[in-house]
């Protein structure tokens, strides 16, 4: 009994074994800073149909709109007053064709009665089809002036939010010139890189984000082919990315290629009076050395830390 109760006390005063790592160089991504711009993915004008006056303007710069939604009315007088030459006209043949009408049932009657010829009825008859001939033709005319006038209502092209309204209610505008710009499709960071690193990137790379809201991780979903003044355009997908300002710039980190380095876990960093420590095994024996840090890398739900100095490689750290 004597004998089991010393050997449990000494495995209790026995202090447990420390685990240790060997240093080695392992490969740590290099990471190059930018500034990207916030943008539409799709940057649409709302565009007039026809010219004439902005009668009403119901959006402003950083409006949301829906696709479909009226923004403005252009007028153009000469319209209405089209539409009304039009009805005047078709007033005036539809009296035309009562009076054609009216010789034709005269005609039918005289005919019956042997008074009249039938080439005369033909006659009638194609008066009454030439007068509602031209009144078909005079009602398509001014359904088409009906129909300028209802394009005077400028929509909005899709979803999004109005990013600029160059002009104001009063403004004269001809056909086709822009009324609002509509931002949609979503917003995406657009980067341009300088072209020494093109080679280091690709479609799916990881990048970082800083912003007022913290980091946050996105990715290249698209590089463009064209080099534009020694750059390279690039699209990031980010998710939560503030859009209350579009054009803003934001910092970006990309990785532009791997470099050898030490790294060791962090929890084997011990800080005091500002100076990091690191136990390491030397000649059998604990020993601390002072050392100067790096960057820190997360790796498989792991923090490192990279070490400048104070270690070397085939060191034995000692880590809790």
């Amino acid at each position: 009994m004597r004998a089991l109760f010393l050997m449990i006390s000494l495995l209790v005063a026995a202090p447990l074994a420390a685990e240790t790592v060997t240093l080695s160089p392992a490969p740590i991504t290099e990471w190059k800073a930018v500034y990207g711009r916030i943008e539409a993915r799709e940057t649409v004008p709302a565009r007039a149909r026809i010219g004439g006056t902005i009668r009403s303007l119901s959006v402003s710069e950083g409006d949301l709109v829906t696709a479909g939604q009226e923004i403005a009315v252009v007028h153009d007088d000469k319209i209405a007053f089209q539409i009304a030459a039009y009805d005047a006209q078709i007033a005036a043949l539809e009296a035309q064709l009562e009076t054609a009408e009216t010789e034709l049932q005269r005609g039918e009657a005289l005919v019956e009665r042997g008074v009249a010829t039938v080439q005369r009825l033909d006659q009638l008859r194609t008066s009454v089809d030439v007068v509602r001939g031209q009144i078909s033709a005079t009602r398509a005319q001014r359904d088409i002036s009906v129909q300028q006038a209802a394009e005077g209502r400028v929509l909005a092209p899709g979803e999004g939010r109005v990013l600029t309204v160059p002009v104001t209610p009063g403004a004269v505008v001809l056909p086709g010139e822009p009324v609002a710009t509509i931002g949609g499709g979503g917003f995406y960071l657009r980067l341009s890189v300088p072209e020494r690193h093109a080679g280091a990137l690709a479609e799916g790379d990881a990048i970082r984000i800083t912003s007022d809201s913290g980091e946050r991780e996105g990715r290249i979903v698209k590089l463009y082919p064209q080099i534009d003044n020694g750059r390279v355009t690039a699209d990031v997908e980010v998710e939560g990315l503030d859009t209350a300002y579009v054009n803003a710039r934001v910092l970006v980190e990309l990785p532009v290629g791997e470099r050898p380095a030490l790294t060791i876990p962090a929890a084997a960093v011990e800080t005091r009076s500002g100076i990091d420590f690191v136990t390491v095994m030397d000649h059998g024996a604990e020993a601390e050395r002072a050392v100067i840090l790096g960057e820190r890398i997360n790796r498989d739900g792991t923090t490192y830390v990279e070490v400048l100095t104070g270690l070397v490689v085939g060191d034995t750290v000692v880590t809790p």
